[in-house]
């Protein structure tokens, strides 16, 4: 079968990455003696100079690991929660607010991807800070030759920086142009951060102990310091005033990533692993659960039409359940009665509706807003044209814009982790000038509307759509990916999960490359997200090459059916171990041309 590239397989070690520099540097680390933590660190970090607009330091990163020789992988979350000042009283009854902006430091939660990594390399990693840093340290001093969205977000915002932001324009504008690709682009501000950063967690103790005084710095020091006179400047937001944040040097300090167990749901032999009902993660386990057993041949008009329909009803459930504010029902919303019920509400016709669920048979609670745009009282804006930032990757028309990072993998030993860094983009907030990096915007995806399980809440996080997934083949850790895209994520790596595990397995092993380049689609139906949380009912986005008999079948079972570009959906990665031969996989999305596997 033919593919955009091989499905890569060796011993030693596989990486996989939304950039090229980011796999290789990882890739450097495993060579090196270091373990998938260590590598995983070292391209993260490399993730925040080459994929600016993507993310940064001050982003989340929801984390799935599974040290070898485990069978319970764990969860470490990197999202941050609402500073202690960021109340609905605040942002409506104060400010006059309906909606968190999408930009600004109004919308910034604490940051929390920085904190991650550094427990992540403490706890599972084997290298210094100093060795897992040198890699975004050199590509932020020396340059990098910049991919083509890079320099295409900053011409977005060129007006914005050489305005408002102009701490943005001094790092971003160059000579006053935006990056180009074949030239280097510097970050120096960004590298002297991270040598301050090593020169004043030097000492002794040894190297966990290094790595906590360089997060002591992070929430007390002069990054600490920076941060909030950052969120203390007025800034021009997408409300169209200028604000001042919330954040402060207690919320800093007070903040610490952390462990916890997954969500799972088992399949066909299968256990999948996702982050918990505080993000998005539990929407692909939905879907799953919601799979007839037997299903229409891959890829067919019916295949399609009963994997949207489904991912409808479970994003429904998003809207209503999840979110850090109150317990989230995973236990029914996961359970084989509520979801022969859910499934029973599929019908040979696309659903226009926001439909909901009662698992246990408690009242679902959607925002006014999310009420308003699904009877099309409000605007549908796909992209965020009106904001200027944010994640959402594809339109229904199929153009790219926004987005964020993934990264998986795995090494000789059996070590494996999925991580999906994101936030802290150049154009969600202005760089701090101390530091060369700006303040994150997820605090977009509350709502200020209190009652909500998603409502704007001090200390707790903000449900995010990033979503690592790890799955276990008889209770064993065998594959790790994930896929930027925001409220599309969970819907791409379905697809791409189906063709891996429906599949007959190839040339000794999944047919992981063909798995991320089979056709894949996405629905807007469900609110977004992201600010301004619009939404489209019943239209889906697929990619011309599905077929034109899909497409006309889609359309004639009532979707409203966008054909985009043959490569337009999906940014998948994915690395697998197979435990009987030890043999590693490893693939990477050919869309968008800058996502590479490496390995040996």
């Amino acid at each position: 079968m033919f593919t955009t590239r091989p499905t890569l397989q060796g011993t030693f070690g596989m990486v996989s990455s939304t950039h090229w520099l980011a796999s290789q540097s990882a890739m450097a680390v495993l060579e090196d003696g270091g373990n998938a933590f260590d590598a995983a660190v070292a391209a993260g970090f490399v993730l925040h100079v080459v994929e600016p607009h993507l993310n940064g330091p001050a982003g989340e990163v929801p984390i799935i690991l599974a040290p070898a020789g485990t069978s319970e992988p764990r969860v470490l979350c990197g999202q941050g929660p609402a500073p202690a000042g960021a109340t609905i009283a605040h942002y409506e009854g104060e400010l006059g607010l309906e909606l968190v902006p999408g930009t600004g430091p109004l919308a910034a939660a604490v940051p929390g991807a920085f904190d991650a990594w550094m427990l992540l390399l403490r706890d599972h990693g084997t290298k210094t800070l100093a060795e897992v840093l040198r890699y975004a340290i050199g590509y932020a001093e020396d340059g990098h030759p910049p991919v083509e969205r890079f320099g295409e977000t900053v011409e977005t915002v060129r007006e914005l920086f050489e305005t408002e932001w102009i701490s943005s324009a001094e790092v971003y504008l160059p000579g006053g142009r935006p990056p180009a690709p074949g030239t280097l682009f510097r970050n120096p501000a960004l590298a002297a951060t991270w040598r301050r950063l090593l020169k004043e967690a030097a000492g002794e103790g040894g190297r966990e102990a290094e790595i906590d005084r360089a997060r002591a710095v992070w929430r007390e020091g002069f990054i600490a310091e920076a941060l909030v006179r950052q969120s203390e400047r007025p800034t021009m937001d997408t409300s169209g005033t200028r604000h001042t944040g919330t954040l402060t040097r207690a919320d800093l300090a007070r903040f610490s990533a952390s462990y916890e167990a997954p969500a799972t749901y088992d399949w066909n032999g299968w256990t999948l692993c996702k982050a918990g009902g505080w993000s998005q993660g539990p929407v692909l386990l939905q879907q799953l659960a919601l799979l007839p057993d037997e299903l229409p041949a891959y890829g067919s008009t019916e295949y399609v039409h009963l994997l949207v329909e489904g991912c409808k009803l479970a994003m429904a459930d998003r809207e209503a359940w999840y979110g850090d504010a109150s317990e989230v029902p995973l236990t029914e919303l996961l359970s084989p009665e509520y979801n022969a019920e859910r499934r029973a509400s599929i019908g040979a016709k696309a659903s226009y509706e926001l439909r909901p669920g009662t698992p246990g048979g408690r009242t679902p609670r959607i925002s006014r807003h999310a009420r308003d745009v699904a009877t099309g009282a409000q605007a549908f804006d796909p992209m965020g044209v009106n904001a200027g930032a944010g994640e959402p990757t594809v339109s229904h028309y199929g153009a790219t814009r926004g987005d964020t990072c993934h990264l998986d993998v795995v090494d000789r030993w059996g070590n494996m982790i999925a991580a999906t860094p994101s936030g802290g983009w150049l154009q969600s907030n202005p760089v701090v000038p101390e530091l060369g990096f700006p303040l994150g915007t997820r605090l977009q995806m509350t709502w200020l509307e209190p009652g909500l399980p998603g409502s704007l809440t001090p200390g707790r996080r903000p449900r995010t759509t990033l979503t690592p997934s790890l799955a276990l083949r008889d209770g064993v850790p065998v594959l790790a990916f994930g896929t930027p895209g925001g409220d599309q994520q969970d819907q791409w790596q379905l697809n791409f999960f189906l063709a891996v595990a429906l599949r007959e397995p190839v040339r000794g092993g999944y047919d992981l490359q063909g798995a991320v380049d089979a056709p894949n689609w996405h629905t807007d139906h469900v609110p977004s997200s992201f600010y301004p949380r619009g939404m489209l009912p019943g239209h889906v986005t697929v990619e011309s090459r599905i077929g034109a008999d899909v497409i006309e079948g889609l359309r004639g079972r009532g979707h409203q059916v966008t054909a985009a570009h043959p490569w337009s959906e999906g940014r998948l990665c994915a690395v697998a171990r197979d435990p009987a031969t030890g043999v590693l996989s490893a693939a990477a999305n050919p869309r968008g041309m800058q996502g590479y596997a490496v390995g040996r």
